[in-house]
């Protein structure tokens, strides 16, 4: 447990997620400073005063300091500094180091992403990230690389007056340990799917109705896992959105299919009679072993017979997600992986790094399983990326990835998605239908107001128009 003492609340939230970075999974206690300081790992103690700020780390009888100048209540030019002294303490009482430096935010690239599009120079940018907040060589380098591929990817993209579409199905085979995405077992819920659809498509009907003067540039459906969607409920899904908006300048069209388990020849059909451009088979891991631990309900072979029949099927881009670090594995599970996807030959990965938060079954099973990724497990992924001709082109970070790493993806020329980083570096809105589902509407000066739906499909599906309502009540007030 480590304690916090400090005179003012103003940065405690970015103390405390500093902190985090450096000591995953413990706790921090507010203390008082008394005298029984031995149930504490160390003490982080912050004094904060009108032209100096005091920071203290003390463990026992040890004690390092350092002063940080200037007002503390200036938060846009102290906040900075603060956290990196905090961040030297850190690193020297621990003997270790951040790969992204102070940076706890899930979208490092935002801070590079203006200064691309200003013209200003790799060097620079680089010399930024690593002066400003200590981020290191290598992240420094792939960060400014996303950000330069994105600005790429985005220079023909009328963002500015255009909007993005999610719709979401929160349904799956089988819940994944390590999940804690919006999703519900569809054995168990199969007699509400219809109702859900009958809410969702009126959700659907409604934002048409809003945008109809607005150029949609992309359309995702998520989950949960949409192809466990009938070939029928898939079908009229796809024909409301099409009666509802108008896709001709559509750019790409991106559906989860996520789990082989849920694909079908038949459904696959449909997604492409109704001009899904893009499609993803998951598999997370080419191990049957750890396929059965995470709980999937499917094989390595299964994956690699549903990619085969999806290329069958006309698709030609085909991305596939996978984690590193999953329980029970290591490198050598990591290169079995790689050498399947490689064979397959997907046009695009994203390489995660396993991150567990509070909902997630195995969060709960920590004592069952070692899991986790480590240096070596990404350098390997993101070199075998790089060897089948990919390039980063987005990235996010998670609060809860061990070992402060991030997720990327990796495409092959002219196979990105541009949903992926639009909804990262918040250029328009993407606005959300479905269970679970929220809504970001960037008004003047990027200031992003948020709708979030319900999650429970049995009150999204009964409190519908109360979800259309908190987007007419949005809508109005940014007008």
């Amino acid at each position: 447990m480590i304690g916090l003492i400090q005179n003012e609340t103003l940065y405690e939230y970015d103390i405390r997620s500093l902190i985090l970075a450096f000591c995953i999974g413990e706790k921090i206690e507010l203390s008082s400073g008394g005298d029984d300081n031995s149930i504490y790992d160390f003490i982080c103690r912050v004094f904060y005063g009108e032209e100096e700020t005091l920071l203290e780390l003390r463990a026992g009888e040890s004690v390092i300091s350092e002063k940080v100048r200037g007002d503390f209540r200036d938060k846009r030019n102290f906040k900075n500094s603060l956290k990196a002294a905090l961040y030297r303490l850190l690193s020297c009482h621990l003997k270790k180091e951040l790969p992204w430096g102070t940076l706890n935010g899930i979208r490092p690239t935002k801070l590079v992403f203006e200064d691309c599009m200003l013209g200003k120079t790799r060097a620079d940018m680089k010399a930024k990230l690593r002066r400003d907040y200590l981020v290191s060589e290598e992240k420094a380098d792939l960060c400014v690389s996303v950000g330069l591929k994105e600005t790429e990817l985005l220079k023909d993209i009328s963002y500015e007056s255009g909007y993005s579409l999610y719709v979401g199905i929160p349904f799956c085979p089988s819940t994944c340990l390590y999940c804690s995405f919006t999703s519900y077992p569809i054995s168990a819920y199969r007699e509400y799917v219809d109702q859900y659809l009958d809410a969702l498509i009126r959700e659907i009907c409604y934002i048409g109705e809003q945008y109809r003067d607005r150029e949609m540039i992309s359309l995702y459906v998520g989950g949960g896992t949409p192809t466990t969607l009938s070939p029928k409920q898939l079908d009229r899904l796809f024909g409301e959105l099409r009666r509802c908006f108008d896709f001709g300048g559509i750019r790409e069209i991106t559906v989860e299919a996520g789990r082989p388990d849920s694909i079908t020849a038949e459904k696959l059909s449909v997604l492409s009679e109704n001009g899904v451009t893009r499609i993803s088979i998951n598999p997370q891991t080419m191990n049957d072993d750890t396929l059965i631990r995470i709980g999937r309900k499917h094989t390595a072979e299964d994956v690699a017979d549903c990619f085969q029949t999806a290329r069958k099927s006309g698709f030609d881009n085909i991305n596939m997600d996978m984690i590193c670090g999953l329980p029970g594995e290591g490198i050598r599970e990591l290169e079995k992986t790689f050498k399947a996807l490689g064979e397959l030959g997907p046009d695009s990965i994203t390489v995660h790094a396993l991150a567990i938060k509070r909902s997630a079954p195995l969060n709960q099973m920590r004592d069952q399983f070692s899991f986790g990724a480590d240096d070596e497990m990404i350098r390997f992924a993101q070199r075998a990326c790089f060897d089948m001709g990919m390039e980063p082109y987005y990235m996010y970070r998670q609060k809860n990835i061990p070992g402060n790493f991030e997720n990327i993806g990796f495409s092959l020329e002219e196979k990105e998605c541009l949903y992926n980083i639009l909804i990262m570096e918040e250029l328009h809105d993407i606005i959300a239908a479905g269970a679970g589902a929220s809504s970001k509407f960037v008004g003047g000066s990027r200031n992003i107001q948020r709708a979030e739906n319900l999650k429970d499909v049995r009150q999204y599906t009964e409190r519908i128009e109360e979800m259309i309502l908190r987007k007419d009540k949005l809508l109005k007030s940014m007008c």
